[in-house]
């Protein structure tokens, strides 16, 4: 939203999709879904999030095999930084999301934001990932992401059950290129 600044606490929708929407991260078997070792690297940061950047708190998640649906709260505390963003800096260049910038810091990205979070874990889970395929600089992300600002409870409500229940609606997902497509 123009104008809207996303490093006020509250809580966010977001979705990250991997790049050109292939299924990096595991597969979807009987409507639950299992992941695989990208899946795992991808779990593993999503987890550390609060660990690194104690103004984030988690909620509901899932990785899917092309994306990840999450609920991330930002909380108002008055929290130190930890570098400018919460990104390495021998990840800076894997991920050039310019959503959020500012001139705070060298990467003129606005700490404690929710494009600083989503800018630090693409950038860390493409690091493992391209280590592991020894495919340095390859995209992993498509170069943006979606948020949504939940407004109230009914809305965060309707959120959580929507990612809760994502695996089983995998075969209809729009996200899912194995769907059979409808002739119009």
């Amino acid at each position: 939203m123009r104008g809207y600044d996303y490093a006020q606490a509250g809580a966010y929708f977001v979705t990250v999709c991997a790049w050109n929407k292939e299924c990096l991260f595991g597969d979807v078997v009987d409507g639950k879904m299992r992941l695989n070792e990208y899946g795992q690297i991808i779990l593993r940061e999503w987890m550390h999030t609060p660990e690194i950047r104690k103004e984030i708190e988690l909620d509901e998640f899932c990785i899917m095999p092309n994306h990840i649906h999450g609920i991330v709260t930002i909380q108002d505390a008055d929290v130190p930084v930890v570098g400018a963003n919460g990104r390495s800096p021998a990840a800076e260049g894997d991920d050039k999301t310019t959503a959020g910038r500012s001139a705070e810091s060298p990467l003129r990205m606005k700490t404690k934001s929710i494009s600083s979070f989503i800018a630090g874990f693409k950038s860390a889970v493409t690091k493992c990932i391209n280590e592991i395929r020894n495919t340095p600089g390859v995209p992993v992300w498509q170069r943006n992401y979606y948020e949504h600002i939940i407004r109230d409870d009914c809305d965060l409500n309707r959120i959580r059950e929507y990612i809760v229940s994502n695996p089983a609606r995998w075969t209809e997902d729009e996200e899912n290129p194995g769907k059979v497509k409808m002739a119009q």
